[in-house]
């Protein structure tokens, strides 16, 4: 696109500065010179400051250059509320930060500002404070889990080089009036990146205010449309009308709509002063002369200072030089992944030592390649100390010396290439070997025509018995996927005694990727050759199949070889840290079991999905008639534009939130409408809707889709993918497709699990469920003696608790007591407020906070444990399960000296939970290893499909069913005695269901 379609397409309905774009771009020299500066704008206007002399450093040539000034606080704000909750690897909160810098880059990419800054309110009672001691009195304390992020912003902001402009006693509002003042001075078009309607009277032909949600601009122009005055009526216009938020007292029965006509008329707040009796309304005037003597107030109230004593160098806001070591270090210790690689692009820009971040290119390999020098040693470019030989193996006497040379070897690491991410549809077009850091082999089954290949029955045939041969070690990233790809294609391994994965997800349980890529960054300083520049993206991505065999070779032996170095390296940290029995006795162990799972999958009857999709969509439609009935007209409730209209414009119903587009229409803020218009409202009707189409979208169109091939055309089965290396707790996670969510509360949802069958004729489910296994955790670390009684004598916990808070006996607590124990039982987990109760049980917060503390004054060695983690957390940073398995946490503050106990933070309830849950998980993997092991022992048939939480799924023939209970109670009730673990201090409870699909199974009776 040239310049000029550019700036028309950018400019439509937008407020720009005689340039389609901010400006040309962001230079790295000392001056921000740009290679074609935007075209000059309009001439400032008379009353606007003069500007700057010709040789001010911020002009060039007389273009206008650009300066982004931001209201940190109120995008940190935005970002807050408006992102659900992230945390680093360590526990501490980063979701403000992450949107903010993400904020950051994007104004960088999309509106290439010449300079930026970030504006912050100082700490403390400002100026305004000694004018009126009740200004913004009522505003709410800043919540602790964003406190703790402004001070690691700033950190973050100072690594990147991006000015932070501050001064005590004055707000970010006053900081941007001065900026933009001085901006104009020196002949620079200024963008103020908030919302706040204080900064409108600031405007002028060369200062705006951008809207960054939105991505638009907003002038005088627009400020006319909205509030029908010009910037400078703004101070008066707000000094008339107030402002509640920040206690800016106002003139009673005076607001907007009456604000705008007096200063139409009038002119100004002083004109209008002395023309009183012209007020229509003699109330209006009555309050007009009663609020005189606060006016003045008000007005210096709203009024923004230009005069705040700051210096503001313009070349410091230039992109670039900034420390990327110190980047680096932030976006690893908060876990900031494709984030993190755009902060080091713009921390490396005009730096003087640059970190290596772009993928570099030029691996060559020996044997295919179109090169003489069979020996040749590989390296990359910028990754110098990456010494590699490569080789391929593309022909019959090759693959013999190299099979000799492995049958020879006790320990290697392998690797496949294939068709497919899904290990059961994949087909293998390559392994790679090695057994010696820095040497690695790749053998080619598929590729191009013409392309030289080895037999594939041969090379199976070859690679099978040292494959299986459990005594010879393997060393594997991701694994099970190895496993069930080798499966398909005959070769059951056996003998892996490592995986990088698994074990960089026990040393660094917080981080949210564990892939040979971030592992081979964080721990070799490496790049990996990228898999996109192999095989392409988007409609041009072709198949690893597809590719040239030689570009392949040195790809798949790389992951060899980094599986390898990655395996030396993090067994040693594994040993270090004290996690090598976990390692090798639970999380290998189920590592192998979960393939096993994942390779056999679990029968779904298609036509039943069919019926239910039909039925389903049945009432989908009902609902849109019922919805259209109650809106009075048609509209589309997939569309959230077509919503937000009805919603807000047509209905009027409160905006709860925003986001760039408008107002949110999301779950949470139905819910919320929900709450406030009752079950028969339209927003409550609205909620059903969304969950029957999500219900018959995800569970039976996707699962019925070909297309998608999530029932397996052969098998008949869905094999999902078990994920160990996501939750930091511990817990399994379920993918292609999610089993774990399909909903149980609800009757649709349930009758979704009627579709799942055993996969033979005469055989059953069988399903078993720990019982409350997380609170007969938290009774044993507790101690708490009333909590272990009641799980002694196998009681009703919730009824115990709610009898207890109550003060009634057992036999006289009624549902909606059971309902509030409940919540609270699992709330205590859960680290949840007095605030977050009262919204779960729809009572007041008062109600709320009552019931806490008669559960602690009830079960007092709950809130002890609590505490002692908490203090233990803040001493050692980590907490720890049952097992040792450890998880970094950060920012817990002293339980001690905190005002309001029941207000935790997130990582303090990262670090109660993670024991809680993190044990619960240990236990149930433990169970699920042994089980496997029973059922192989007994040499029964019976064959464990599905892990759901604390719920295990498994199919036996029915003749089977009772020898298979007993295993499964042996082994469920049985886990904490494992050589990881100790016996709880309360006995471990199961419940089993037996029948022919997963939902309509009897209760189990095990024998007494």
């Amino acid at each position: 696109m040239d310049r000029m379609a550019r700036k028309k397409s950018s400019s439509q309905g937008r407020l720009e500065f005689g340039s389609g774009e901010a400006s040309s771009g962001v230079a790295d020299s000392a001056a921000c010179a740009t290679e074609n500066g935007p075209e000059p704008g309009p001439a400032i206007p008379a009353e606007a400051p003069a500007a700057a002399p010709a040789a001010s450093p911020a002009k060039t040539g007389g273009a206008r250059r650009t300066v982004y000034v931001l209201d940190a606080h109120a995008i940190l704000y935005q970002v807050f509320h408006g992102m659900g909750p992230m945390t680093s690897p360590s526990g501490q909160p980063v979701g403000a930060i992450y949107g903010f810098c993400r904020d950051v880059l994007d104004l960088f990419d999309k509106r290439k500002p010449d300079y930026l800054f970030c504006a912050f309110d100082s700490s403390g009672p400002g100026f305004r404070h000694s004018l009126f001691a009740d200004y913004k009195v009522h505003r709410e304390e800043m919540p602790s889990d964003l406190k703790f992020q402004v001070g690691r912003l700033k950190e973050t902001l100072e690594a990147l080089a991006i000015p932070i402009l501050e001064s005590p006693g004055f707000e970010a509002d006053d900081v941007m009036a001065t900026a933009a003042r001085r901006a104009i001075e020196d002949g620079l078009d200024c963008y103020l990146v908030t919302n706040d309607k204080d900064c409108r009277q600031l405007l002028n032909d060369h200062v705006a205010l951008y809207y960054i949600r939105k991505q638009e601009m907003y002038g005088p122009e627009q400020l006319l449309v909205d509030w029908g005055i010009r910037p400078e009526q703004v101070v008066d216009f707000q000094t008339l009308v107030g402002d509640p938020v920040d206690n800016v007292p106002g003139v009673p029965l005076i607001g907007p709509k009456t604000a705008t006509g007096l200063l139409q008329e009038l002119g100004t707040l002083e004109n209008l002063l002395k023309n009183i009796d012209k007020v229509p309304g003699k109330k209006k005037q009555e309050n007009l002369r009663d609020a005189q003597p606060t006016l003045q107030i008000s007005r210096d109230l709203v009024r923004l200072r230009d005069d705040v004593p700051i210096e503001i160098d313009w070349e410091r806001g230039c992109a670039g030089g900034g420390d990327p070591a110190a980047v680096d270090a932030i976006v690893r210790e908060f876990g900031f992944r494709g984030l993190g690689q755009r902060m080091m692009v713009l921390a490396n820009r005009g730096c003087d030592n640059p970190l290596p971040i772009d993928l570099p290119a030029g691996f060559e390999v020996s044997g295919g390649a179109p090169s003489s020098d069979e020996s040749r040693r590989l390296s990359k470019v910028g990754d110098a100390d990456w010494k590699a030989d490569y080789r391929l193996i593309d022909d019959e006497e090759k693959f013999r010396s190299f099979l000799a040379e492995l049958s020879n070897v006790e320990e290697f690491a392998f690797d496949t290439e294939t068709t497919s991410t899904h290990p059961r549809q994949a087909i293998v077009v390559g392994l790679s070997f090695c057994w010696k850091e820095g040497e690695a082999y790749y053998l080619p089954l598929m590729g191009p025509p013409e392309s030289k290949l080895l037999d594939r029955e041969t090379t199976i045939a070859g690679l099978k018995p040292i494959l299986e041969d459990p005594n010879k070690r393997k060393l594997t990233h991701h694994g099970k996927y190895d496993v069930q790809v080798l499966r398909t294609a005959g070769i059951v391994v056996h003998g892996i005694v490592f995986d990088s994965l698994v074990a960089d997800y026990l040393l660094q349980p917080g981080a949210r990727a564990h892939g040979m890529d971030e592992q081979a960054k964080y721990y070799l300083r490496h790049e990996n050759i990228s898999i996109t520049s192999l095989i392409g993206t988007g409609k041009k991505q072709i198949r690893m199949d597809e590719a040239e065999v030689a570009d392949v070779a040195v790809y798949a032996a790389e992951d060899a070889d980094v599986t390898f170095r990655l395996a030396n390296l993090l067994r040693k940290e594994i040993d270090d840290a004290g996690l090598a029995l976990l390692f090798d006795e639970i999380e290998m162990p189920v590592s192998e079991t979960l393939a096993e799972m994942e390779y056999r999958g679990i029968a779904v009857d298609a036509e039943r999905l069919r019926l239910l999709g039909e039925d389903l969509g049945k009432q989908i439609e009902a609902l849109r008639e019922r919805l259209f009935e109650m809106a009075g007209e048609l509209f589309n409730p997939d569309s959230p534009k077509q919503l937000g209209e009805l919603l807000f414009n047509k209905l009027k119903m409160p905006v709860i939130k925003r986001t760039k587009t408008g107002p949110s229409t999301d779950a949470e803020v139905l819910e919320e409408l929900a709450d406030r218009l009752g079950e028969g409202s339209l927003p409550a009707a609205l909620m059903e809707y969304r969950q029957l189409t999500k219900l018959k979208g995800t569970y039976i169109d996707a699962f019925l889709d070909p297309t998608c091939q999530i029932i397996h055309p052969k098998t008949k089965r869905i094999h999902t993918s078990f994920m160990q290396d996501v939750a930091a707790t511990g817990r399994l996670s379920s993918k292609d497709p999610n089993l774990q969510n399909i909903p149980i509360r609800s009757e649709n949802g349930r009758a979704i699990r009627s579709s799942f069958i055993p996969g033979e004729s005469g055989w059953k489910l069988f399903s078993a469920d720990y019982s409350q296994i997380e609170l007969r955790v938290l009774a044993h670390f507790s101690g708490d003696e009333a909590l272990r009684d009641a799980f002694a004598r196998e009681e009703d916990i919730h009824t115990r608790v709610a009898a207890q808070v109550f003060e009634v006996a057992p036999e006289e607590v009624d549902r909606e007591m059971r309902r509030r124990a409940k919540a609270v039982n699992f709330g205590i987990i859960y680290g949840q407020s007095p605030f977050g109760l009262s919204k779960g049980l729809g009572i007041s917060r008062e109600e709320a906070a009552s019931f806490i503390d008669a559960y602690f004054r009830g079960y007092p060695g709950v809130q002890q444990f609590i505490l002692q983690t908490l203090r233990d957390t803040r001493r050692l940073g980590y907490v720890s399960t049952l097992s040792g398995r450890r998880r970094p946490v950060d920012g817990v503050r002293d339980p001690d000296t905190v005002k309001d106990p029941y207000q935790r933070t997130v990582p303090e309830r990262i670090a109660v939970n993670t024991v809680i849950q993190g044990t619960a998980a240990d236990l149930i993997k433990v169970a699920m290893v042994r089980l496997e092991q029973g059922i192989a022992a007994a040499k029964l048939r019976a064959r464990l499909l599905l892990q759901v939480h604390d719920e295990l799924v498994l199919e036996a023939p029915e003749e089977e069913v009772d020898a298979v209970a007993a295993i499964v109670r042996e082994t469920m009730t049985g886990a904490d005695r494992h050589p990881c673990l100790q016996p709880l201090a309360v006995p471990l409870s199961i419940d089993a269901k037996v029948g022919d699909n997963w939902r309509d199974g009897v209760t189990y009776d095990f024998p007494k």
